[in-house]
């Protein structure tokens, strides 16, 4: 993509959008589009269309060629927003360090996606609802996310220590929700004894079934 210039010098006014082009990330819709209007033969090749990769959730896309085109294609589409959607600095501009927050690299997958559908449709409704409601609605959120932290440098995660707190109260959340389970079990089946102890009860949780089975959310066994 061309930068602006100052000068006389002959452009183009605007730049296309970015298609997703390169080859596993082209097949990975394909193979979306043929779950959803291949033939039964087409279809039953493609197996479950629950575990095809879905470009917009990046976290999907588990082969490693299909990950780095899409983060590829994603910085495209950063580019061309910036290129094309911000003139005032202060207003949308998504910073160059946007890999190294999760929050954008998530929606911008799905505004992305959104406007490839947009560029595919026949008419300009797609096109107009992205321009009224999915970018103001992005530049709305990244605005209130990241404020101004990262406008010249990535600043660290100010969620860090809150996020370290989460994690280290993970025993009292599974005591919580393993006392609930036990409540559970004894009102759907009296003849279910709770859990004996405490190791017991943060061991696993284990669910009650109407028929009366323990059911082990992890493995699956019924006892």
């Amino acid at each position: 993509m061309n930068p602006p210039q100052n000068d006389d010098t002959p452009r183009p006014l605007v730049s296309a959008f970015p298609m997703p082009t390169r080859p596993e990330l082209s097949k990975a819709y394909d193979d979306l589009f043929q779950a959803a209007n291949g033939d039964v033969e087409v279809r039953r090749a493609l197996g479950n269309p629950a575990l095809l990769p879905r470009p917009w959730i990046p976290a999907s896309c588990t082969t490693r060629q299909l990950r780095a085109e899409l983060w590829l294609w994603l910085d495209d589409v950063v580019s061309w927003l910036n290129h094309e959607y911000v003139w005032d600095p202060t207003g949308g501009l998504i910073p160059p360090c946007w890999p190294l927050h999760p929050h954008l690299i998530n929606e911008l997958a799905v505004l992305a996606d959104q406007r490839r559908r947009a560029a595919l449709d026949l008419t300009s409704s797609t096109l107009e609802d992205w321009h009224r409601h999915c970018l103001p609605a992005f530049n709305s959120r990244l605005q209130g996310r990241l404020r101004t932290g990262c406008d010249d440098k990535h600043s660290t995660w100010p969620a860090q220590p809150r996020y370290d707190r989460h994690h280290r109260n993970s025993r009292l959340r599974t005591d919580t929700f393993n006392g609930d389970l036990v409540t559970l079990a004894a009102n759907v089946e009296p003849s279910i004894p709770p859990l004996p102890d405490q190791a017991a009860r943060t061991a696993a949780l284990r669910l009650a079934a109407d028929n009366g089975e323990v059911i082990d959310p992890i493995t699956g066994e019924a006892r």
